[in-house]
């Protein structure tokens, strides 16, 4: 079927949703009132600000690193944090900072258009020389959307029109056309961001260089060689060895799987469902389901984490998935946050949704400490106190805890992080002209034009703790739409009253849809069945055999030894322990729990050498009740370890 996008729904901004309290109005207040912050005095200890003020005697970072030639994208998701929080919570002296800010990148740039602290104080002889690596476009990207999220909060044109001059630079440099280079961005980014300039703007030309930039990639000959060669090199001596690890081995219309490094892929699979549904391009449309399908039936954890390698931070084959070592960055799960969303808004079915719930409420919070000042950049699924195999051990007394850093040496995820719970609303709701599609739940407020009427919808619950859900309807006039609330893919039953009439509806593409003609004062209650789930992984799965993992809601569960004792992989939970959720509210400011019987399955003392025939050692399996809490929170008690996948016998 073709693609019509005027059928299409439409995501609702998020200066039409204001959170109330609640899960997620909880974590924004934290983020503004302590992880933007922090990042922002980062930025400023880093030397991320001054970078802005252009000065030639700066000292010049040797060795030359790729880490400080996007140190513009660290700035710019700071902005775009700043952008999203104001829309909903104005705060004069933040923007003031953002001002100051937006002072200095203006007078940043060159005469051209061009846009880069790196590029255009330290090396301007280098400028474009090496898209593969050196992330200019991928900074351009990211400062796009900083400015258009700055603009719509604020009304102010500064920074829109600076970023819209680098965008016509980049236009006018690189295309298809005599006199332009063919080239296109070794990290994707810039393609979705240039999507959304051409939303913002109705300039056409944005909306033709992403699509070009998606067409381009993979093409022979291939650009990367030829920008290698032009520099002197020998492209056989690509440090990645492949170009799998860009999403470049091919045209991008050939691919069949995810491949590569997570984020990259991610975010150029977005860009690709954005161009699809704006280009009414059927074929794209068909290569997103595709890539769709491999990556969440073959490559993601149960977390919503992606990418088992650090080698490539990224992607490896079908059903790898480690836990201790999963790499799972935060920004991976982010980027496939972004691309579900858009993906539900190219072909609207909860399956998208549920894949972003799933990313939004384990992997990503995971990423940010409760207090919402220290950071994870990989996310795996068991931990041991003195063992992070994604950093070396420097001695027997200098082994890393696993525990959130202020910063990284390479810093996208915390600013990455602050820029999708200060703009969390946008993703709750859709609209078309005579439906509203709600797809996540949390307390909020949120104004719509609907059947012709302004229309006020106002949510009540406890979720992700509590599956009851409460929407008010408030219209001066009556208004007739279909309100459309997902029924996740977790649940199993539910039910449905309206103004006190019980409903028998059956969910259509993972959505309830409510016809009638709407009154002032009509509330809907949607009760959601909430149980702890046993989950089990996919046989080809190796690791996870014999394991189960514990699930409620959109929640992922994790055992800690803080909780449940030392030694988890000894751990085992019958098969007909009884398993029962609790809410703690004591714990994290009130968090559901889950706790049951369990044994711990180990030798009652160890006679001396280290394997020893099972005869000769005696062991009575010790019972306990263990206590299980959402893995977003682990890490931020005592020191100890961590498990997602636990023994069922």
């Amino acid at each position: 079927m073709a693609i019509q996008k005027e059928l299409l729904p439409k995501p609702v901004y998020l200066d039409k949703v204001q959170l109330a309290d609640g899960f997620w109005g909880e974590r924004q207040a934290v983020n503004r009132s302590r992880t933007i912050p922090a990042i922002y005095e980062q930025l400023q200890n880093t030397g991320r600000i001054d970078a802005w003020r252009m000065d030639p005697d700066r000292e010049r970072p040797k060795p030359r690193s790729v880490i400080y030639m996007f140190w513009d994208s660290d700035t710019s998701k700071w902005l775009e944090a700043v952008g999203y929080s104001l829309h909903t919570h104005p705060d004069p002296a933040l923007e003031q900072q953002a001002d100051d800010l937006i002072d200095l990148m203006a007078r940043a740039q060159q005469p051209d258009g061009y846009l880069n602290t790196y590029f255009g104080n330290l090396e301007p002889e280098n400028r474009w020389r090496n898209l593969r690596d050196w992330h200019e476009m991928y900074n351009a990207g990211h400062l796009i959307e900083g400015a258009i999220a700055y603009y719509r909060a604020t009304g102010k044109r500064t920074v829109l029109d600076v970023l819209a001059r680098f965008a016509d630079h980049i236009a006018a440099r690189f295309g298809p056309n005599e006199g332009q280079q063919r080239g296109y961005p070794g990290h994707p980014e810039l393609e979705l961001a240039l999507v959304r300039l051409y939303q913002e703007t109705g300039d056409e030309r944005y909306l033709a260089l992403s699509k070009y930039f998606l067409d381009e990639r993979g093409q022979e000959p291939h650009y990367f060689d030829l920008e290698a060669q032009a520099r002197g090199e020998d492209p056989a001596g690509f440090w990645a060895q492949t170009y799998r690890y860009c999403q470049a081995h091919v045209p991008i219309r050939e691919q069949t799987e995810a491949t590569g490094h997570a984020v990259r892929a991610c975010y150029l699979y977005a860009a690709i469902a954005d161009v699809a549904r704006e280009t009414q391009d059927q074929e794209l449309a068909d290569l997103s389901r595709r890539l769709w399908d491999d990556l969440t039936r073959h490559q993601m954890y149960i977390t919503g984490g992606l990418g088992p390698a650090r080698s490539n931070e990224g992607f490896t084959f079908a059903y790898d998935l480690p836990n201790e070592t999963a790499y799972a960055e935060t920004c991976a799960g982010i980027a496939l946050a972004f691309w579900a969303h858009r993906m539900f808004h190219l072909d609207p079915d909860r399956r998208y949704i549920d894949v972003m719930e799933r990313a939004l409420y384990n992997n990503v919070l995971a990423g940010v400490s409760f207090e919402g000042d220290q950071f994870f950049y990989a996310n795996p699924l068991t931990a041991y106190p003195h063992v992070n195999p994604h950093e070396p051990l420097k001695g027997i007394h200098e082994a890393p805890h696993y525990r959130r850093e202020e910063w990284f040496f390479c810093p996208c995820c915390p600013p990455n992080l602050a820029r999708v719970v200060a703009s969390i609303g946008g993703y709750f709701y859709s609209t078309t002209p005579d439906r509203l599609y709600v797809h996540l739940y949390n307390p909020n407020t949120a104004r719509f034009e609907l059947g012709g009427q302004a229309v006020e919808i106002e949510q009540q619950t406890e979720y992700p703790w509590d599956g009851t859900v409460q929407i008010a309807v408030r219209t001066e006039n009556p208004a007739q739409f279909a309100l459309a609330l997902c029924v996740p893919g977790w649940c199993r039953s539910y039910t449905l009253v309206v103004n006190d009439e019980p409903q028998t509806l059956s969910p259509t593409n993972g959505y309830l849809l409510i016809e009638r003609i709407w009154h002032e004062g009509d509330t809907v209650t949607l009760v959601l069945d909430m149980p702890v789930e046993r989950m089990i992984a996919h046989p080809d799965i190796r690791e996870d055999a014999g394991r189960i993992a514990l699930q409620r809601g959109p929640v992922v569960y994790c055992l800690e030894e803080v909780d449940n004792g030392a030694r988890l992989a000894n751990v085992a939970i019958p098969g007909d322990a009884a398993l029962q959720a609790s809410f703690d509210p004591d714990l994290f400011g009130g968090v559901s729990v889950i706790s049951g019987e369990a044994v711990r399955l180990e030798p009652d003392a160890w006679p001396g050498e280290m394997y020893q025939p099972r005869a000769v050692v005696a062991s009575t399996p010790s019972q306990f009740r263990f206590k299980a809490i959402p893995y977003a929170l682990w890490a931020n008690r005592e020191p100890g370890e961590m498990r997602v996948w636990i023994r069922e016998i």
